[in-house]
């Protein structure tokens, strides 16, 4: 039986949770609000808080974390993609759907479940004529606050555009 060990944090743009096995990390959720923090043993994801502050510090930070994505074939297609796109740089979705013989709008769907925000880069992709959706309001929160603040961290999009 595989244990699974969480660990909540605070960025500059709210909480997140993170949840990991002994071997690999496999979630990254967004909470909408600060969050108590505790000190944590796991060695696992006090790396990956590390790294999430690395990058919260310097929007040119590579992450180098062990990581599992749970999902259908078509959602592990998208997300080896997402996960190529260097910071600074953002794809359409009508790009990775042409690299992987898709649509849009399933791509779109993927990268809405993307397990590992952050880490896959999903807020990296951007619609046609905008900025696109991100996190698939999970929760029922609209998160595109964070897609915004992640971009405006990275240089693309001025950070006027935040709220």
């Amino acid at each position: 039986m595989t244990t699974l060990t969480t660990m909540h944090i605070n960025l500059p743009f709210g909480g997140v949770e993170l949840i990991a096995t002994d071997a690999t990390l496999l979630r990254l959720d967004f909470l909408g609000h600060l969050v108590p923090e505790l000190t944590c043993v796991h060695p696992l994801l006090a790396e990956a808080k590390k790294q999430l502050l690395a990058y919260c510090n310097n929007p040119r930070f590579t992450f180098d974390l062990p990581y599992s994505l749970e999902g259908t074939p078509h959602q592990q297609k998208v997300w080896q993609q997402i996960a190529r796109i260097e910071s600074g740089q953002t794809l359409r979705y009508l790009d990775i759907a042409s690299i992987i013989r898709s649509s849009p709008r399933a791509v779109g769907g993927a990268c809405g479940r993307n397990p590992l925000p952050i880490i896959v880069p999903c807020h990296r992709v951007l619609a046609a004529n905008g900025l696109g959706g991100f996190n698939a309001n999970r929760n029922g929160i609209d998160w595109m606050p964070i897609k915004r603040w992640l971009l405006a961290h990275e240089g693309i999009i001025s950070s006027n555009l935040i709220k």
